[in-house]
C-alpha cells in the first residue's frame, strides 16, 4: 500500500540535479521560495514572525527609554538633550534610534529562527531530500535554544566592535553600509548554515564541515543580509534563509 503524503508534501523534486545544472545559490532560491505554499513553512513564518515583532517592539522601547525618556530632558541613562539643545537632541534621537533598530533586527530575527530552524529545515528536506529527512535528528530545545542565543549575540557583538569603524566611515556615506553587509554576511552564513548542519553533523564532523564550506556559507549570509535590509522582504529573510541553507547543505554533501 503506498505511503501516504504529509501535508504539504509534493512529488519529489531532484533538487539536487537542479543544484548542480547552475550556481547553487541561483537554483536555491527559487526551489526555496516555492515551498513558501507548505503549511509547514507557512506555520513557523507564522510563529517566528509573532515572536520577532515582539521582541523587537521590547527593544525598540527600550532603545526610545535610554535615548529619549518621557521629558524634554530625558529620563533614561544617556539624557543629553537639556545639555545639547532639545532640537538637535529629538532629532539625533531619532536618528540614533532607527538605525539601533535597523542593527538590531537581524539579530533578533535570527536568534527567533534558530528556536524553529529545524521545523523548516524537515520540512525541505521531506519535500526534496527524504533519505536525509529520514536520517536527520532534530536537535533538543536547549540546543535550538542555544544556537540562537549564540546567532544573536554573535551579530549584536560583531557590530558593537565594529561601531568605531561605522563612526569613521560615515564621511565616505555608503562605508557603513558596506561594513554592515560584510560582517553580517559572515555571521549569518555561520549561523544558517549551522542550523542545517545540526541535525546531520556533530563535533569534529560539524567543525571540519563549517571549515571547507565558508565560502558557501558567505555567498549565503551575504544573501541573506541584503534580504535583512529590505523593508517587508526583511520578515520572510529568516525562514527563507533556512530553506536556502538546506539546499545548499545538501547540494554540497551530495
Amino acid at each position: 500500500m503506498p505511503s501516504r503524503r504529509r501535508e504539504g508534501d509534493q512529488p519529489p523534486v531532484d533538487a539536487r540535479r537542479r543544484l548542480g545544472e547552475s550556481d547553487g545559490m541561483f537554483a536555491a532560491l527559487p526551489l526555496a521560495l516555492a515551498q513558501f505554499g507548505d503549511p509547514r513553512i507557512r506555520r513557523v513564518l507564522l510563529k517566528s514572525l509573532l515572536l520577532t515583532l515582539a521582541l523587537f517592539g521590547l527593544a525598540g522601547g527600550l532603545l526610545a527609554w535610554l535615548l529619549i525618556g518621557s521629558n524634554p530632558c530625558g529620563i533614561g541613562p544617556l539624557d543629553y538633550r537639556c545639555e545639547i539643545g532639545t532640537a538637535t537632541g529629538a532629532a539625533a534621537s531619532v536618528v540614533l534610534g532607527v538605525l539601533g533598530l535597523w542593527f538590531l533586527f537581524p539579530a533578533i530575527a535570527i536568534g527567533v529562527i534558530g528556536l524553529f530552524a529545524d521545523e523548516v529545515v524537515e520540512a525541505v528536506e521531506a519535500r526534496h531530500y527524504p533519505a536525509a529527512a529520514a536520517s536527520g535528528r532534530n536537535p533538543s530545545i536547549g540546543r535550538s535554544l542555544s544556537l540562537g542565543l549564540r546567532s544573536a549575540g554573535r551579530l549584536i557583538l560583531w557590530n558593537l566592535l565594529a561601531l568605531p569603524f561605522y563612526l569613521l566611515l560615515m564621511v565616505t556615506g555608503i562605508g557603513p553600509f558596506i561594513l554592515f553587509f560584510v560582517i553580517n554576511a559572515i555571521a549569518l552564513g555561520r549561523d544558517l548554515g549551522e542550523m542545517v548542519a545540526v541535525r546531520h553533523l556533530e563535533g569534529d564532523a560539524l567543525r571540519r564541515w563549517l571549515s571547507r564550506s565558508r565560502f558557501r556559507r558567505l555567498l549565503l549570509g551575504l544573501g541573506a543580509a541584503v534580504l535583512f535590509a529590505i523593508p517587508f522582504v526583511n520578515l520572510l529573510a529568516p525562514v527563507l534563509g533556512a530553506a536556502v541553507a538546506t539546499h545548499l547543505y545538501h547540494s554540497e554533501t551530495a
